[in-house]
């Protein structure tokens, strides 16, 4: 077994929520058991979510989403399953009742990870007649956006089950940790039950409100925690002398009675409504709904700006993100399907997601290029330029455009664009993009584009060769029997 061909996830709540979508927009299906009355909105507003999430995250070619499907028992959605992950709630005894049925029913090879922050796995696999593939799978909300999870095995827990749950991760965007001895609360939750009690007693002593609490980890040291973490992030405060120096220098200040971390806060009535009552001041009416959309898009434009950091090579979570998006684009970028020679190409599908948007709630001037750019991408996938043929040194880059606004593109609003080409020679092809109102056809702008073949390692333009030529040069001979659009060769200025 290679990847994840059927998943199972047991419980739909927050957290097995964001599990099912996950894997459904990695193009698995998945089988549902949860007894929640609620449990398909429930699910289905998560799913909502996360593919708006996507939208912003990537416009790398996602498979086709997986089938959802809600059992009426534990043992129909299992059956066939190779990971199963239980989200049930955090109590031992329900938890161990419920994997103990799992195991009971599961394909003898399939995974079984629980999503528990804190329960031992040696624990929960007590009882189990195959305890050698229960795992702790602890992931971190929301789970469709956030890659880590937390990987620990218990006493029986084998250790090609740990092997082959940390290797099915990476194919759905996913980054396992493996914890190498068990523990409870593992390595995350012990950190910030660390910082979430020295925090209740700073409430708690009116020494600061619960939003300049939260002011200054946003504003200073939760960006550094966001792309370095916390030793890489004082191997730098260290200076020159780097982390051995730091050490030395600050090591003193743990013996100081600053802290409270081994003093238990009583979370008396007093200090629940305080923290409520500021909680909701902080919120200023915002639903928890509101309230997870600007997380996400908050953190969207974070693993964005990571994808390009080192230079472009991406940092943290953001390299995950630029090589998870390599793999879609090997998978699904590479496509060659047949085309209809009396139209222009269809090429990219998409909506205007609000990232997408400026203060008019119309899709921003730089948005536009980005989907022209990706129609060019498209085309030029489809005639043999994928990733295996850049990583090889040749591409083409494009050396002039000329975009038109005809229309608007709004928020939600459904686009696609065409392709045309125009001319093409052994080192430029020439293009006309048009984007388009997908409900009615209309013409929302268009791009003229002049790519060139180069040679990227040696930084000059070069012939490209015949393979890529005749495929090229074949949509060109089609495209000369059309009438030429409209606003070819104009610009700015020139008269209609």
């Amino acid at each position: 077994m290679t990847g994840i061909n059927k998943a199972a996830c047991i419980g739909g709540g927050v957290i097995g929520g964001g599990w099912i979508a996950r894997f459904l927009l990695a193009g698995i299906d998945v089988d549902v058991f949860d007894p929640h009355p609620e449990a398909s909105r429930i699910v289905g507003e998560v799913i909502a979510n996360a593919e708006k999430a996507y939208a912003m995250l990537t416009g790398a070619p996602l498979p086709p989403r997986g089938k959802l499907t809600f059992c009426k028992t534990l043992e129909e959605a299992v059956a066939g399953a190779d990971w199963i992950q239980e989200s049930v709630p955090e109590r031992l005894d329900l938890k161990r009742g419920v994997l103990n049925e799992i195991d009971a029913v599961a394909r003898p090879d399939a995974l079984i990870g629980s999503s528990t922050s804190g329960l031992l796995p040696t624990d929960l696999q007590r009882d189990m007649k195959h305890p050698e593939r229960l795992f702790v799978a602890h992931p971190y909300n929301p789970v469709y956006l956030l890659p880590l999870v937390e990987i620990v095995g218990g006493e029986k827990t084998s250790a090609a089950t740990i092997k082959a749950a940390m290797e099915r991760l990476p194919p759905i965007g996913m980054k396992g940790v493996h914890i190498a001895k068990e523990i409870e609360a593992f390595v995350g939750d012990r950190l910030l039950e660390a910082l979430w009690r020295e925090a209740l007693w700073l409430i708690h002593d009116d020494i600061c409100t619960v939003e300049t609490l939260d002011d200054v980890i946003r504003y200073s040291f939760g960006l550094r925690w966001a792309q370095m973490g916390l030793f890489q992030t004082y191997r730098i405060a260290g200076g020159e002398a780097g982390m051995r120096h730091f050490l030395a220098q600050f090591g003193p200040c743990l013996a100081w009675p600053w802290t409270k971390l081994t003093d238990v806060v009583d979370l008396d009535d007093a200090l629940i409504e305080k923290i409520g009552q500021q909680s909701d001041e902080q919120a200023a009416g915002l639903s928890i709904r509101e309230l997870e959309r600007i997380r996400d898009e908050n953190l969207v434009g974070i693993l964005q700006a990571l994808k390009g950091g080192d230079g472009g090579k991406g940092w943290g979570a953001g390299k995950l993100l630029k090589d998870f998006e390599q793999s879609l684009w090997v998978q699904g970028g590479g496509t060659t399907t047949s085309f209809d020679p009396s139209k222009p190409l269809r090429l990219v599908e998409t909506k205007v997601s609000p990232a997408w948007v400026d203060y008019n709630g119309h899709m921003t001037e730089h948005r536009y290029l980005q989907v022209f750019g990706d129609t060019s991408d498209a085309l030029l996938r489809l005639v043999g330029v994928d990733v295996a043929y850049v990583e090889a040194g040749h591409s083409y880059y494009t050396v002039e455009t000329h975009i038109r606004h005809l229309g608007e593109a709004k928020l939600g609003q459904a686009i696609h664009s065409t392709c045309r080409i125009l001319s093409v020679d052994d080192k430029r092809l020439h293009v006309f993009h048009t984007l388009h109102d997908t409900a009615t056809g209309e013409a929302i702008a268009t791009a003229e584009h002049m790519l060139l073949h180069v040679d990227s390692k040696a930084g000059k333009a070069t012939p490209a060769p015949a393979v890529i030529l005749d495929k090229v040069k074949a949509i060109a001979e089609a495209h000369a029997n059309l009438v030429a659009p409209e606003g070819v060769g104009r610009y700015v200025g020139q008269k209609r």
